[in-house]
């Protein structure tokens, strides 16, 4: 009897210590495999994060190359790279550069890309960013509208003669275009406008104004907007129906713009191609957009023309938006901090 039992445990702890050994394989094999396994998952994790990280760069580069309007960099940092040595104009603008950082609490600044439409490109993204509403007129009007009225209702057919900036096109396909351009206006403005989130509004601008061919058709709907207002106002001087405001008697007193026609071909065609917005331009695009441009003119520093408004007169309501320029042709977008 014992030496059956001493058999039975012998048989079973054999049987044990075989099903262990097979089992401690099968676990070290396991374990091996994990281990393996967990290494390879690092290694890829890393690669894919390293991938990630670089592909992230090169959008963030390709994408502050392409901007526009750049970030945001230190006023007086950027004053002194700009305006090296000792010659009387670097000396005046290092000095009303001061004076912005001292008496206006300007402390930095949005350098703006420097082509012929700068300034409407600093207005208009400022327009954006700040999340400005349409102007009350373009709330009861629908401005997709705007090309056929002029061309069928007020019988503008020079209108075929539009250029549009660097793209001088002219040709029946004018209207087509124009009326891609106010859609694109329209559709972008009421957007980024109904957009609550400060930051999502910047990301949003942000990408618009690194695609040349979306913001471009912006520019050339705030031309032929000009270009609306400024047909109508003559209708209306020949007409004697109602006043106008001032600014366009300053406007058709030039011999450049006589008319509306005149006004297109020697000044909205040359905008974005050889020339940017004049003085009463400026009046024109704050009265149709209905803000108050505050411009500070660097070089009239010490003078009664360092600090501009356009338009003069203008309703208590608009919102304020502020230019700086060293030379009336050139803008950047000047930020303030309290």
């Amino acid at each position: 009897g014992r030496h059956e039992v001493w058999s039975w445990k012998t048989a079973s702890k054999e049987s044990l210590c075989l099903m262990w050994q097979k089992v401690k394989v099968q676990l070290m094999l396991s374990m091996s495999f994990l281990t393996a396994l967990f290494w390879y998952c690092r290694r890829l994790y890393s690669f894919l994060a390293q991938l990630l990280k670089r592909w992230s760069n090169y959008l963030q580069r390709q994408l502050i190359r392409n901007l526009s309007v750049l970030p945001e960099v230190d006023l007086l940092g950027y004053s002194a790279r700009e305006w090296k040595g000792e010659t009387k104009q670097a000396k005046q603008m290092r000095e009303a550069y001061e004076e912005l950082f001292r008496s206006c609490h300007i402390k930095y600044l949005r350098q703006v890309r420097r082509d012929n439409y700068s300034v409407i490109r600093a207005v208009l993204f400022q327009i954006f960013s700040q999340g400005i509403p349409f102007p009350l007129w373009m709330k009861e009007r629908d401005i997709l509208k705007l090309p056929e009225k002029l061309l069928f209702s007020q019988g503008c057919n020079w209108i075929q003669q539009y250029s549009f900036g660097p793209e001088r096109y002219t040709g029946p396909n004018a209207f087509g275009k124009l009326r891609k351009c106010m859609e694109a206006l329209k559709t972008n403005w009421a957007e980024i406008s109904a957009t609550r989130d400060h930051e999502e509004r910047g990301s949003m601008c942000n990408t618009l104004f690194s695609d040349e061919s979306k913001e471009y058709k912006l520019y050339e709907a705030i031309k032929f907007i000009m270009l609306f207002e400024v047909v109508e106002a003559y209708e209306q001087i020949k007409s004697r129906h109602k006043p106008v405001h001032n600014l366009f008697s300053l406007l058709f007193a030039r011999d450049s713009s006589s008319d509306p026609l005149s006004f297109m071909m020697n000044h909205l065609n040359s905008i974005g191609d050889s020339m940017c917005l004049d003085k009463v331009d400026l009046f024109l695009l704050g009265y149709l957009l209905e803000v108050k441009i505050r411009v500070y003119r660097l070089h009239r520093f010490n003078t009664e023309e360092f600090q501009v408004k356009y338009p003069d007169e203008y309703r208590r309501e608009w919102n304020e938006i502020s230019l700086l320029t060293e030379d009336d042709r050139y803008y950047h977008i000047p930020l303030f901090r309290t």
